[in-house]
C-alpha cells in the first residue's frame, strides 16, 4: 500500500478539459511515543526513513492518557502507532507493519526476500531486545559489585556482536541492511546511545576504544546518518534526563 493515495478526478471534471484532482481518504498516521524513549525512536527513524507523514504525541508515561490505556491495554506502554484508526503496539512489530504498509518508498527497511537472512534479523533484534538491553539498563541501576557483574554482561554480549559482525552473516556489511540502514540497525542503534549516556551518569566503561572496532565502526556510520541525527534527542537533554532517573532509583533501592 502507497504512503500516498493516487489522486482522482471530480465528477464534475469529466466535461471539464482542465480537470481539478482531489485527494480522498488521506491515511491517519498518528504515533504515540515518549522523547527519551528508544523504542519510540525505533519508530520514528522507520517512519523518516520511508518518508510518511504522521502526527506525534508525546505521552506522559507518570499519567498515561485514556488513548494509551485503550489502545495498548497489554503492556500499557509506547510506542503505538495508528494507522487510519488501527493502533499497533510494540515497536518490533510497529517495524514490519511499517515496511509492510508503505511498500511503495525507496528505503525498505526489511531489504531483503531471503528468509534465512530474515531469521538472522530476527533473532538477533531478540537478542538485542531480550539480552543486550536488560543488561545494559542493569548497569545504570545498580551500584557496586551488583553493577560490576551487570557491565561483565554488556561486556560478554557487545563481544558477541562483535563476532558476528567479523565472521558471521553480517561480515564485510558496512550496515547490517546494508549500504543502507536496514532493520537491525534501526533497533540496535536507537538504543546503543544509551552505552555511553550511562558511561557518564553511572561512572562505568562499557565500551573500552579499540575494544569491538566493529561495533564501533558500525555504531559511527550510523549515528552520522542525517536521519539518525535528527531523530535522537541532543546530548544535554540525555544526560539531565538520566542523571534525574538515575538518582531516583537509587534512592528508592536506599528506601
Amino acid at each position: 500500500m502507497s504512503s500516498s493515495p493516487q489522486p482522482i478526478q471530480s465528477e464534475s471534471a469529466a466535461s471539464d478539459t482542465s480537470p481539478v484532482a482531489v485527494v480522498v481518504n488521506k491515511p491517519s498516521v498518528k504515533l504515540h511515543g515518549s522523547w527519551a524513549s528508544s523504542y519510540s525512536h525505533r519508530v520514528k527513524l522507520a517512519l523518516k526513513l520511508k518518508g510518511v507523514e504522521y502526527e506525534y504525541i508525546e505521552e506522559d508515561l507518570t499519567n498515561k492518557s485514556e488513548q494509551l490505556l485503550l489502545y495498548n491495554p497489554v503492556h500499557k506502554k509506547v510506542p503505538i502507532l495508528v494507522h487510519n484508526e488501527n493502533p499497533i503496539a510494540e515497536s518490533i512489530v510497529i517495524l514490519h507493519y511499517i515496511d509492510e504498509a508503505w511498500t511503495g518508498t525507496q528505503h525498505p527497511i526489511l531489504c531483503t526476500i531471503d528468509p534465512y537472512e530474515n531469521a538472522k534479523i530476527r533473532f538477533w533484534s531478540h537478542f538485542i531486545d531480550n539480552k543486550l538491553g536488560p543488561s545494559v539498563g542493569a548497569v545504570f541501576q545498580s551500584v557496586g559489585e551488583e553493577q560490576t557483574a551487570a557491565v561483565e554482561q554488556v561486556h560478554n554480549h557487545l563481544k558477541l556482536l562483535e563476532d558476528e559482525l567479523e565472521n558471521g552473516f553480517f561480515k564485510g556489511r558496512r550496515f547490517f541492511g546494508g549500504e543502507k540502514i536496514g532493520f537491525l540497525d534501526i533497533v540496535l542503534g536507537c538504543g546503543s546511545y544509551w552505552l555511553w549516556v550511562f558511561e557518564e551518569v553511572a561512572g562505568v566503561k562499557l565500551v573500552d576504544s579499540g575494544t569491538y572496532p566493529r561495533f564501533e565502526s558500525w555504531l559511527r556510520d550510523f549515528e552520522e546518518q542525517e536521519e539518525v541525527k535528527e531523530t535522537i534527542p541532543a546530548t544535554d537533554k540525555l544526560l539531565e534526563y538520566a542523571k534525574g532517573l538515575r538518582q531516583m532509583i537509587l534512592d528508592h533501592v536506599k528506601a
